[in-house]
């Protein structure tokens, strides 16, 4: 996989706001699983999935990838 910033900032976000795996893949429509693999970096997710966990946490995909610092 690659660099692994996106699994760092996807367990970042979702323990800021307390929440559980479960929590998370519940909203995004997916397998908890699928979430755990996305934060241990074992696969990636496509981009309609991204793009939905970047709404759950209100954040650009940009930050999501490592492509900037800034959340939105």
């Amino acid at each position: 996989m690659g660099n692994g910033v996106l699994a760092e900032r996807l367990k970042q976000c979702r323990t800021e706001r307390g929440l559980t795996q479960n929590e998370v893949d519940i909203f995004c429509d997916i397998t908890e699983k699928a979430y755990q693999n996305y934060e241990r970096n074992r696969r990636e997710p496509k981009l309609s999935i991204l793009i939905r966990i970047a709404d759950f946490y209100d954040v650009s995909l940009d930050y999501l990838v490592g492509r900037t610092k800034e959340k939105r």
